[in-house]
């Protein structure tokens, strides 16, 4: 057994049930060995965890080396960037584990400079595929909302492949018939490019025309963040703040017992487990940004203002709600298993939602582009930076490498700019079209 043998069977283990983290016990079960001979090699889980970083990173650079390529000697900026995101979906659609992998250690960080600097190490440069001239850039970036798009449609597929069973699906290996790489060539590469160069189609004069400062103050008036003092919702609160300490797999009942004041014993009369209470919880937060988006979207008929108040609404919501804004970020990819019954639920919730321009669309279609911009608003609001200018430009430089570990960045969120806010709108709106 070498060390490369233990990187390879810890990737598979960690992507084999999409779970967030895995154990050095279970890798050693999936090679047939003892846990102590794992220590021959690695001193504990986190030398582990900085191999599999630098091989994932050796193994992502070699695989997209021709793309990108091809990508920097494209005739323009767009050509090259398209090239570019199309390279590292594909990448990442035939290999799962290293997805998911990336999802928890690389995509979650929020020091995007070390991101790049990996790459760059292994001459690999992001800056050749930046769209704005305009330095610093814009906040969001073209890249960062065309890459997050992209991890968002990768998700739901994997999950889809996952669901269906089956070894190949279940196995983590790369894909490799050909009826697979052709689904993937042709629905999953396509569908991302669809997203991300058109978004929802809405009109472009209208978007253009939008009196965002009037739409803002409109949203600001019929906002209210306050809790109803009941036992019920406190307990959500404490259980929020639980998971926003030390997430969703650490956080305990004692944790929660602790901040509600009540026993261990006491919570049981409330919740049945651990995954109800964690059911219930996003189950009540859901439900509360469904009605904020609805109350806004119900005092206009122009789907183009409808869309912008329903994302500066739950924007409002979570920038109140730090805590809540952290267990979001936690499902934003599909990282936390809630259970079937909560899809089914906020199928439901989501599909009252009637803004104009997607009133054609059957539910199931209507609730992937709600999570879709429900996530497309977490992202912008987790992987923002205090650091970043007033206007929502990054002043991010080569010297200053700054790791993110703890939770601050959630209240944070408060300060970001409307300003990034109009530039997801209209990304969302008119893919780049709109930008």
């Amino acid at each position: 057994m070498t060390k490369d043998d233990i990187i390879k069977a810890a990737f598979k283990v960690w992507g084999r049930d999409l779970y967030r983290t895995t154990s050095l016990t279970e890798i050693a079960r999936e090679l047939g060995v003892s846990k102590p001979a794992l220590y021959r090699h690695f001193r504990d889980k986190d030398a582990l965890l900085d191999a599999m970083n630098s091989a994932f990173f050796d193994d992502c650079a070699g695989f997209i080396k021709e793309g990108y390529e091809k990508a920097i000697k494209a005739k323009n900026k767009r050509k090259s960037y398209l090239v570019w995101l199309r390279t590292l979906a594909g990448y990442y659609a035939q290999n799962r584990d290293a997805f998911i992998f990336s999802l928890t250690r690389v995509f979650s960080s929020r020091d995007r400079l070390s991101l790049h600097k990996e790459f760059l190490d292994r001459n690999i440069d992001f800056g050749h595929f930046t769209l704005s001239e305009e330095i610093p850039a814009p906040y969001p970036s073209k890249m960062q909302l065309g890459m997050a798009t992209s991890i968002f449609c990768l998700a739901e597929f994997h999950k889809r492949e996952y669901e269906k069973g089956g070894a190949a699906a279940k196995s983590g290996s790369a894909a490799k018939s050909g009826s697979r790489a052709e689904k993937i060539n042709n629905s999953l590469l396509i569908e991302v490019e669809k997203f991300v160069t058109g978004g929802l189609c809405l009109n472009k004069k209208k978007v253009s025309s939008l009196k965002y400062n009037d739409l803002e103050q409109r949203a600001a008036s019929g906002f209210s963040a306050g809790y109803e003092d009941t036992e019920t919702n406190n307990l959500l609160k404490a259980v929020a703040e639980a998971v926003a300490e030390a997430g969703p797999w650490n956080a305990s009942m004692e944790m929660v017992a602790r901040r509600s004041g009540l026993s261990k014993s006491g919570l049981y009369a409330h919740f049945k487990n651990k995954q109800d209470m964690l059911t219930r919880l996003f189950i009540a937060e859901f439900t509360t940004i469904v009605k904020f988006a609805k109350a806004q979207i119900e005092t206009s008929t122009v789907s183009e203002e409808q869309l912008y108040l329903a994302i500066i609404s739950i924007v409002n919501y979570l920038r109140s709600r730090p805590e809540i804004l952290v267990a979001l970020d936690w499902i934003k990819t599909g990282r936390l298993d809630l259970g079937k019954d909560v899809p089914a639920y906020l199928g439901r919730v989501i599909g009252t939602i009637k803004i104009e321009a997607i009133r054609n669309f059957d539910r199931k279609m209507l609730v992937r582009i709600a999570q879709w911009i429900l996530f497309m608003i977490v992202n912008t609001l987790a992987l923002w930076r205090r650091d970043e200018n007033p206007h929502g430009g990054s002043s991010l430089t080569k010297n200053r490498v700054k790791k993110c570990k703890d939770i601050s960045w959630a209240s944070n969120a408060a300060e970001i700019p409307n300003e990034s806010f109009r530039i997801l709108f209209r990304f969302i709106a008119l893919g780049l079209e709109g930008l």
